[in-house]
């Protein structure tokens, strides 16, 4: 691969950003329209035990690490971040459609700049404001589609995931305290992962989540290979996606990550049918596009 130009490399990248991401977000629609499913929480502990696993393997296989830098006690905040962020945006999608959530998982521009400006006094720049307007004007539109065409659709989803969008949006800054005390990616990647999937573990035990899952995995072979594939499947996605950051930039990540977006909502209104409202088109373009802009401003800032 190394040997590849690098218009080669991107297009490889690129390619492989959007096909395991697509796979990884076909198969997350799949299971929840399965009839009888309604295990949400489930997919964010399948994504953690993925994530858990092959960190794992790639820190001690590939990477050879053994040693633990950051101690034990840096990683409950990061553990309650990842655990809020993962149930509560698949929770969601038990009241919401998938296009809704992924709009809204987009959104952590709002939060940061809320936690920004409240802790450290931050003032941004008119361009920021202006795209933070936007999205939410987006989100509203997204908001008011759902609730005039989808059925089972219920204000407590919008709750849950804009609760997990700010949780994600705290989870990379403690991260960078621990990357800054020479913590590598792969041992925080997978500290904090462990840490989740037991706590996960005993709260959908209790729960009866995970056992109801498992009992009705055992009634259908369909769900069991769509388990099997998606609990590994998001992990290389995001190794791939991360490999774009490493070898071309923030600017190409930025585009290929919004691309891949707006290739996951069209994908899902394509394979799975539901009704359609010219509101998704439009709160899709501002959210998006907001997030681009504020990005590349960023990025050029920088």
């Amino acid at each position: 691969f190394e040997k590849l130009s690098s218009p080669i490399q991107f297009s490889l990248l690129v390619c492989g950003v959007f096909f395991f991401f697509g796979i990884h977000n076909y198969l997350q629609e799949a299971i929840m329209s399965i009839p009888g499913f309604r295990f949400g929480v489930m997919l964010g502990y399948l994504e953690v035990l993925g994530v858990t696993v092959c960190s794992f393997l790639e820190r001690r296989c590939i990477a050879q690490e053994t040693q633990r830098i950051a101690p034990l006690s840096a990683y409950p905040l990061l553990t309650f971040c990842l655990l809020s962020s993962s149930s509560l945006s698949n929770l969601a999608l038990n009241y919401i459609n998938f296009p809704t959530k992924v709009v809204f998982r987009s959104c952590k521009l709002i939060p940061t700049m809320i936690v920004a400006s409240i802790v450290h006094k931050k003032i941004f720049s008119s361009v920021e404001y202006f795209c933070a307007f936007c999205i939410c004007f987006g989100l509203v539109l997204f908001a008011a589609a759902d609730w005039t065409l989808t059925p089972s659709f219920h204000p407590i989803g919008l709750a849950f995931v804009s609760l997990s969008v700010c949780a994600d949006a705290v989870l990379p800054n403690a991260q960078e305290r621990l990357f800054r005390l020479g913590s590598s990616r792969l041992e925080v990647t997978f500290y904090t992962n462990i840490f989740t999937l037991i706590v996960m573990t005993f709260t959908t035990y209790l729960s009866g989540d995970l056992i109801g899952m498992i009992e009705f995995a055992r009634t259908s072979a369909k769900l069991c290979n769509y388990i099997a594939i998606y609990t590994f499947v998001a992990y290389i996605a995001i190794s791939v996606h991360m490999n774009v950051v490493k070898r071309f930039g923030g600017v190409s990540a930025v585009l290929v990550a919004t691309g891949r977006k707006g290739m996951t909502l069209v994908l899902s209104f394509l394979l799975f049918p539901k009704s359609f409202s010219w509101f998704y088109v439009m709160g899709a373009i501002m959210v998006l596009g907001s997030l681009l802009l504020s990005s590349l401003v960023k990025i050029r800032d920088k």
